[in-house]
């Protein structure tokens, strides 16, 4: 078989992973049977191409065929999809605001502590007298008191350590979406 071909065929297979892998498998073998009879009629591959249409349409086809044969209520599938729901929108009230504030609010300040350090260090060295530099920096209250140089040498790791974990938490909260989709789409809802 042409690799034009075999390349179609994975593409649909790739659209079809929401089904099960044994109708996967079957739809494969059907549109390769139906790809090899046009082959042997003497179509090109173009022409095969062409008349088969685009892989992601074919697969929504197949799918959509699958999705209205199988909308017979059952009990099974009803508490099921009350569960999925039912943890979701708790859990999403839960992680996806609290992921959804972290992760700016640390990237911002992961990016403007070692700025807001530097701009104090400068004040400092050349003396400048920029009014409310002396309210920000890194406090140990009473234990220690830091001037602005090593302020800005402690800011540097701190600053590393919130970017990352904003980072961190958008990752997670794409992470978070994505799960929640993809079982969606498993339960079949």
């Amino acid at each position: 078989m042409d690799k034009t071909l075999e390349n179609y065929l994975e593409r649909v297979e790739n659209y079809l992973r929401p089904m099960a892998v044994s109708e996967r498998i079957d739809i494969v073998r059907e549109i390769k049977s139906e790809m090899l009879e046009l082959q042997n009629d003497g179509k090109t591959p173009q022409e095969i191409l062409a008349r088969l249409g685009d892989a992601r349409e074919m697969a929504r086809g197949y799918i959509g065929d699958l999705i209205s044969s199988d909308a017979v209520f059952t009990w099974n599938r009803f508490l099921a999809g009350c569960a999925f729901y039912g943890v979701v929108g708790f859990s999403g009230m839960i992680i996806v605001p609290t992921l959804a504030i972290i992760a700016p609010v640390f990237i911002a300040m992961g990016i403007l502590t070692p700025v807001l350090s530097m701009i104090k260090m400068l004040d400092y060295i050349f003396s400048l007298g920029i009014p409310y530099m002396q309210n920000i920096g890194i406090v140990f209250e009473g234990i220690l008191e830091l001037n602005p140089i090593t302020e800005f040498l402690v800011a540097l790791p701190i600053s590393a350590l919130l970017f990352l974990g904003g980072r961190g938490a958008w990752k997670l909260l794409l992470y978070y979406c994505q799960s929640v989709g993809r079982t969606k789409r498993k339960l079949s809802i």
